[in-house]
């Protein structure tokens, strides 16, 4: 699928915000202690790909009640639904200087994806954090995507192909007014406005 950033501008792929906090000291202590077993930025990416996927556990799948939202908390809770899971992704990718944004899926309700910018790659390729289970196997995979979920077009089901420089903002909102876990996926949305 072909992607097109939400903005031309390539140093928002590396921002940090409050969202993706990638100068937060266990941001950095983490990506740095991912770093020390590779050699560059694609063996990195694998590496923290494989980290957030195996890592931290879906919140659905081990039943965690608790919203973390920002990189950090993801990190410190080692908890966290798909978007959560993408912005700590994104923010180990950005403290090692690898463009990272964000992309959806329509489902039931909107999926969260990342998507990276490898200098040798050229392209942006999109990963899936979520976490694997039975049916769900997410692989790392700049050549040929390997998502949790493929998308169903016959079910209304399919990919936005804007890379996003910051988590959309109805994401965000769901987040914010969540009281608990069940709460927010009550509030995700089921489109993204303003969104191709």
């Amino acid at each position: 699928m072909r992607l097109t950033p939400d903005t031309p501008d390539p140093s928002a792929y590396l921002a940090a915000d409050d969202i993706v906090d990638h100068r937060h000291p266990l941001v950095r202590a983490t990506a740095d202690r991912l770093a020390a077993g590779t050699a560059g930025p694609y063996a990195y990416a694998r590496a923290a790909f494989a980290f957030v996927r195996d890592g931290v556990p879906h919140s659905c799948d081990s039943g965690d009640p608790r919203v973390a939202l920002r990189a950090s908390e993801v990190l410190a809770t080692r908890n966290g639904i798909c978007h959560a899971k993408c912005h700590a992704l994104a923010a180990l990718l950005r403290a090692r200087s690898i463009p990272t944004g964000f992309c959806y899926q329509r489902h039931e309700v909107v999926h969260g994806l990342v998507a990276l910018w490898l200098p040798a790659e050229e392209r942006w390729a999109r990963l899936d954090p979520r976490g694997n289970k039975p049916g769900v196997n997410a692989r790392f995979s700049l050549d040929r995507e390997q998502l949790a979920y493929p998308v169903r077009p016959e079910r209304g089901e399919h990919d936005y192909g804007t890379v996003h420089a910051a988590p959309h903002p109805d994401v965000l909102a769901a987040f914010h007014r969540a009281a608990d876990r069940a709460h927010l996926l009550e509030l995700l949305p089921r489109e993204l406005t303003g969104v191709r």
